[in-house]
């Protein structure tokens, strides 16, 4: 199962999907031997593609743990701040599916080079904004510059890596995402204290241009890389018959309605906890992130919860513990409200594993497209859930906040249940059924 990361969505990488949206030319004879641990370029490689991680997921969600402080600063609501976060990941969302079908064309090292040089070139901006309006034009183009960062990176591993070290090499990438998302925010709530909010982000740009100077320098040459030529009519029609399928569309749904409940939680509760009756000081609610550990332990047990009670099971599984952790956070309690925001972890990474696995199996075509369409609406709901989640924080406080996630996870158990009465009619139809076909239903086993 895919490791838990910091928003950033676990892609699928499997070497037998055709990539039909890029018309290519066949590999040369002589193709350069692949990377694996113990060869020239290996370790550069992987130190590159995990600074690079760290740079992309600091700079993300930067703004996530100052939201107090940047209201405070322009004199804004929740709901207005909060769009320093969603616009990054909504753009983000929009532009993936786009740059990872140009990084066919270009180059996955070009791509990545690009998209770090642009993101952190914005980062050195960022702090200076002069409104909440310019803060947040330019955290949008940072997300849509980071959206050749992730699909690019998958696809440079799997052409310049053995098989068999390929999983070791995308562990450590999807590390960096998790330590850059998380360290990020710890890092911006104490200097936040200690210098204010401008000075944070200041500090995650200068980690960023390290992390990208780092990457400038290891990252080795792509040698297994043929460009193609792009086939905008293959693209869209790859992409029509994903969303045609309505087994991905209800996985694309549940990885969205899960990131909604986490986006929401994750961008109010700051300012939750600098309110009465807790009244924390920024740094505290900074490293409150580290929470985002427990994602891991869920994430890797995932696979063991599939095993023993099915996709359908653990969905449920995943469902009852965000709940539980949903309702826990509205005592005035801080020990209620952290045990509750470790179940809500917990429970989110357990069901964005068990979707995002889903969507490669179950996609017999294209399934980089798949992978880049579950993307977008994950981020999507990132999006949302940030603003919608913001919104409802400051019409109705936590418990409004709270509603919402509610509502989303009511959402997942609609569309788990709906897809296993499709699957038991198919069965009592008589019609075949493919365990990882898009004519059968992995998430109602």
């Amino acid at each position: 199962m895919p490791p838990a990361d910091t928003g950033a969505s676990t892609i699928v990488v499997d070497a037998s999907a055709p990539s039909s949206p890029v018309t290519t030319t066949a590999a040369p004879a002589g193709a350069h031997e692949r990377l694996e641990p113990g060869r020239p370029g290996y370790r550069k490689m992987s130190f590159a593609l995990f600074a690079a991680g760290v740079a992309a997921f600091a700079l993300l969600y930067s703004t996530q743990a100052l939201l107090p402080a940047i209201s405070a600063s322009y004199g804004v609501s929740a709901g207005q701040a909060s769009w320093t976060v969603s616009a990054a990941t909504g753009a983000l969302a929009l532009c993936v599916l786009p740059l990872s079908a140009l990084s066919e064309r270009f180059g996955r090292r070009q791509m990545m080079t690009a998209s770090l040089t642009v993101a952190v070139l914005v980062g050195m901006l960022v702090p200076f904004a002069p409104s909440i309006g310019w803060l947040i034009a330019l955290r949008a183009i940072q997300g849509a510059a980071l959206a050749g960062l992730p699909a690019s990176a998958m696809a440079y591993l799997a052409e310049e890596v053995r098989p068999k070290a390929l999983i070791a090499a995308i562990g450590l990438f999807v590390a960096g995402n998790s330590i850059g998302g998380m360290s990020g925010r710890i890092l911006t709530g104490w200097v936040a204290q200690a210098w204010g909010w401008r000075a944070a982000l200041a500090a995650v740009g200068l980690l960023a241009v390290a992390c990208a100077v780092a990457f400038h320098f290891l990252i080795p040459k792509a040698r297994n890389f043929t460009p193609g030529s792009l086939n905008p009519k293959a693209l869209a029609k790859t992409v029509a018959t994903h969303l045609g399928n309505p087994l991905l569309v209800r996985l694309y749904a549940i990885g969205a309605l899960f990131m909604t409940v986490f986006g929401a939680v994750y961008t109010v509760i700051g300012y939750r906890l600098v309110d009465e009756p807790f009244s924390l000081p920024q740094g505290i609610v900074g490293s409150i992130f580290l929470v985002y550990l427990v994602g891991t332990v869920s994430s890797a047990a995932a696979g063991r919860l599939v095993a023993r009670l099915g996709r359908r099971g653990a969905l449920y599984l995943a469902v009852s513990t965000t709940t539980a952790g949903l309702l826990l956070s509205l005592a005035d309690q801080l020990a209620s409200v952290l045990l509750g925001l470790v179940l809500i972890t917990a429970g989110f990474f357990a069901g964005h594993a068990v979707a995002s696995s889903s969507v490669s199996r179950t996609a017999t075509t294209g399934r980089a497209q798949a992978s880049a369409l579950y993307q977008s609406a994950y981020y999507l709901g990132s999006s949302a859930g940030g603003t919608l989640g913001a919104v409802a924080f400051h019409a109705g406080g936590w418990a409004a906040t709270v509603a919402l996630g509610l509502l989303a996870v009511l959402g997942v158990v609609s569309i788990t249940l709906y897809g296993t009465r499709v699957a038991r009619a198919e069965r009592r139809a008589l019609i075949p059924v493919s365990r990882w076909s898009g004519t059968g239903d992995p998430v109602s086993r």
